[in-house]
């Protein structure tokens, strides 16, 4: 008989540390309306681990999760060069009966 792999579950904490915070622009609100909502999250955070911390956290049910990486721009500053932080976006997917209201608290 084959034995099917266990699926290993993520820490409360590291899901903490998965998601960084929700993303709120103009784009981000229109797509509460397609019951999607973008997150900032860590640069080393996989797919599934996103799925899970966001199912963990809010306790709704994902179907998709999409992610981007936006590389940080150099700047100058009195002639002094440096570079913004690189930042990782992923856009969530819920199902048609989960809701989530990451405004609650503000």
């Amino acid at each position: 008989m084959k034995t099917s792999p266990k699926k290993k579950t993520i820490s409360l904490s590291r899901m903490y540390e998965i998601i960084r915070k929700p993303l709120v622009s103009e784009k981000t609100t229109l797509l509460i309306e397609k019951n999607q909502h973008a997150f900032e999250v860590s640069l080393d955070a996989t797919k599934p681990e996103i799925r899970e911390a966001i199912e963990g956290l809010f306790k709704v049910k994902v179907l998709a999760v999409n992610t981007l990486r936006v590389k940080g721009k150099t700047k100058r500053f009195r002639g002094i060069e440096g570079k913004r932080t690189e930042v990782k976006k992923a856009y969530v997917t819920l199902d048609s009966g989960s809701t989530l209201d990451v405004m609650a608290g503000i």
